[in-house]
């Protein structure tokens, strides 16, 4: 049993190991939980969350787990989210308790809600997935970079993550003022600018067989329930790699790469550098003028 505060967790099965590759044990993955647990909580706190569960191992195969489950202890917060069968009960992560308890079902990688349970319909994030063709990691480089220069000439700032898995994503804090359909439309002229000015590197083609080795600049995660992989959240592959909060100036470091953070080196970075994304949440941004100038531009470029 482990003790958080006036909650308890009663753990199983930790010296069961998870990650064959490198050894990493569900009593270690529950360690590292802990240890993020500040800054996880920070940025998944009041959103519905899914889980990606590995009880056997990442290599013996995993689910996705929305629905909380009814065993799951009282004191866990939960979300009611609408869904086209009626409404589901998901779990809220607010505690270190929680993430500790999701971490002992094996919940290796938590996915997040853009928006927030009291306002469900209305999204505080702007996500843009950069999905390269292949392992390359310089050409994801150059896509957050170019994301980002666009961002700034609308007059919005924005932040970047690793995914702990192949791309990157750029984010930009909003303002609880519009829907998804808002939000994603913008998404859309957004990214279609973008892949005007770099045809040859960057697409919005959803089809694979159609972006012939171009980046995919992903849209899809502004949409009511959909999900983005959660910062410091491990990822199921080889060597427990984990999506990481960074700073812009380090996409100029070509050693940088998705995997480059795991469940080894985090701790050290935090110490470090602390949280990339501390000032995500005092940053929110209203998308009226950048739409504008938005409109303008593409007017302008056609």
């Amino acid at each position: 049993m482990r003790r958080y505060g006036r909650y308890s967790v009663d753990t199983s099965n930790e010296d069961k190991v998870l990650f064959p590759d490198c050894g990493l044990t569900k009593g270690e993955l529950i360690d590292y939980y802990e240890s993020v647990s500040e800054h996880f909580v920070r940025h998944a706190s009041d959103r519905p969350l899914t889980m990606q569960r590995f009880p056997d191992g990442i290599d013996a195969g995993g689910f996705f787990q929305k629905q909380i489950g009814n065993y799951f202890p009282d004191w866990i917060e939960r979300a009611s989210v609408r869904i086209s069968e009626g409404r589901q009960q998901q779990v809220v992560c607010n505690n270190q308790a929680t993430l500790a308890y999701l971490a002992n079902q094996a919940c290796v990688t938590a996915h997040l809600f853009s928006s927030r349970v009291d306002r469900l319909d209305t999204p505080d994030r702007l996500t843009i997935d950069l999905d390269p063709p292949g392992d390359a990691f310089d050409v994801v480089r150059q896509a957050a970079l170019r994301c980002r220069r666009m961002f700034d000439e609308l007059g919005l700032s924005s932040f970047v993550k690793t995914t702990g898995s192949r791309g990157l994503h750029v984010v930009v804090p909003l303002r609880r003022e519009e829907g998804y359909d808002r939000i994603r439309d913008f998404a859309g002229q957004f990214a279609a600018m973008l892949t005007s000015r770099y045809p040859q590197e960057l697409t919005t083609e959803q089809r694979k067989a159609k972006r012939r080795g171009r980046l995919f600049v992903d849209i899809g995660r502004n949409a009511y329930a959909q999900t983005a992989v959660a910062p410091y959240s491990v990822r199921a592959l080889p060597g427990a790699p984990v999506a990481m909060p960074i700073e812009w100036p380090e996409l100029e470091d070509g050693a940088l790469h998705a995997r480059s953070f795991d469940v080894g080196n985090v701790l050290r970075r935090i110490e470090e550098n602390g949280d990339a994304w501390r000032g995500l949440g005092r940053s929110a941004q209203s998308l009226s003028g950048p739409r504008q100038r938005l409109e303008s531009m593409s007017s302008t470029a056609i």
